[in-house]
């Protein structure tokens, strides 16, 4: 891993909010992603379950989390089982933790390797009733592959028939959506090593350059500052192809006149950032796209007022919603008859502005988090409205991640990247 170690006092918090929901006599056990073939000998690089992540800091692949609270034996309520590293394995690939080692980014004391898992497990089923399945119900998933949570899940209903099993997962959104403090100083560093991509590319545009150049400026500078990379797809549109909301080809020329939209964020230490600036490409805005920049800017401050404790999700967006007719209005791009006339399941201002305006943000860039209940402090969301006109080749995002508070607004992690038009055409003409 590239990133510095981090202080295992916080897994050993999380897991504590989520045995202290489990049922009696419950086990849970969480398994690592898969490695996926690209073909041949190769495989796409291991990504960790975030989940698994969560309650253990364990970043490797074939690692398994047991939890079982009220396991007869102390030493088997937490148990993290890993690949058993060998002097091939250490030569090829590099060696694997340590049963030390684990213990250590962990804070859990019991380690045992693979090879012991079935017997342990087996072992620990006849004293527990139930067990928590890790099922991957976010609002958004689009899995089709069979993970190896789902095989486990399969092969674990045949072998304990008699067993009553819980989702996990009502568990995880409701503890993820609330951040620890060292997560969101961990969430600040994904968001300042953003800032330097950022500040790196102001200077670098200009007409004629290739939105993959422009990606690769931002990889250049995240890989220097100890992240892996992007925490998503990068999108980098110019002209018409801002207006695509989920651009990633990257590959056009950047043209005099056009607006760029960069919808790019760095990870660190898996969790993530997600940032979305639009710039002029020649380095100075005319006072259309000005016009239009400030009418979302001025939805995006007013939207991030809102995102206090005590906010319902539907309401909220409702609001926003308010907010951006009103500017649209000003910008004459409709009229009060389309505002009276609308289909109040899409209403007026869809047609220029069409998706949500916040989503949870953490170790997954849409994050777990309760949706359905009022918000709280430590909740992390992203702020991203925007403004997009195919017919005049433009469209206008922008988006900051920011931190509810106890009381007054909510802190922002990317309060020092460049928002303001002015400060924006002067850096991008130093």
């Amino acid at each position: 891993m590239k990133y510095h170690p981090i202080n295992n006092q916080l897994f050993i918090k999380n897991r504590a909010k989520f045995t202290a929901q489990m049922k009696p006599k419950s086990i849970a056990i969480f398994n690592s992603n898969d490695l996926f073939t690209t073909g041949a000998d190769s495989t796409i690089p291991f990504e960790q379950s975030s989940d698994l992540l969560y309650l253990s800091g364990a970043d490797q692949e074939e690692s398994i989390l047991l939890l079982f609270p009220d396991a007869i034996d102390e030493k088997h309520r937490e148990i993290l089982f890993l690949t058993e590293t060998n002097e091939h394995i250490a030569i090829w690939y590099g060696a694997k933790y340590s049963k030390e080692e684990a213990t250590s980014v962990s804070g859990i004391k019991t380690i045992y390797w693979l090879s012991e898992f079935k017997k342990v497990f087996f072992d620990l089923m006849t004293e527990a009733e139930t067990i928590y399945f890790n099922t991957n119900e976010h609002y958004r998933q689009s899995v089709e592959l069979e993970t190896r949570e789902d095989r486990f899940i399969k092969q674990c209903k045949k072998d304990f028939p008699a067993h009553k099993w819980e989702k996990s997962n009502q568990i995880l959104q409701h503890i993820r959506g609330v951040k620890e403090p060292e997560e969101i100083d961990i969430i600040q560093t994904a968001c300042d090593i953003t800032e330097k991509g950022f500040r790196r590319v102001l200077p670098f545009m200009k007409p004629g350059i290739m939105e993959f150049e422009i990606e690769a400026e931002y990889m250049h500078e995240f890989l220097r500052n100890r992240s892996k990379g992007f925490a998503y797809t990068p999108i980098i549109g110019s002209g018409y192809n801002a207006c695509v909301l989920h651009y990633i080809e990257n590959n056009k020329e950047c043209k005099d006149g056009d607006m760029l939209l960069m919808d790019v964020g760095a990870e660190y230490a898996n969790y993530s950032s997600d940032m979305t600036r639009t710039i002029p490409v020649n380095g100075r805005f005319t006072d259309r796209q000005k016009a239009i920049y400030n009418a979302v800017l001025k939805v995006k401050n007013e939207a991030t007022k809102m995102l206090i404790p005590g906010t319902l999700w539907t309401e909220y967006h409702k609001e926003v919603g308010n907010l951006m007719t009103h500017e649209l209005l000003n910008l004459k791009l409709i009229d009060k008859a389309d505002v009276q006339n609308e289909d109040p399941n899409w209403p007026a201002y869809k047609k220029y502005f069409m998706h949500g305006t916040s989503h949870h943000l953490g170790l997954d860039t849409h994050d777990y988090g309760a949706l359905k209940t009022p918000m709280k402090a430590g909740m992390v969301f992203t702020v991203e409205p925007g403004i997009y006109i195919p017919n005049e080749n433009m469209g206008i995002r922008i988006e900051d991640d920011v931190v509810v508070q106890e009381n007054g607004e909510p802190f922002n992690l990317m309060r020092n990247i460049p928002i303001e038009v002015e400060e924006i055409e002067d850096l991008m003409n130093k």
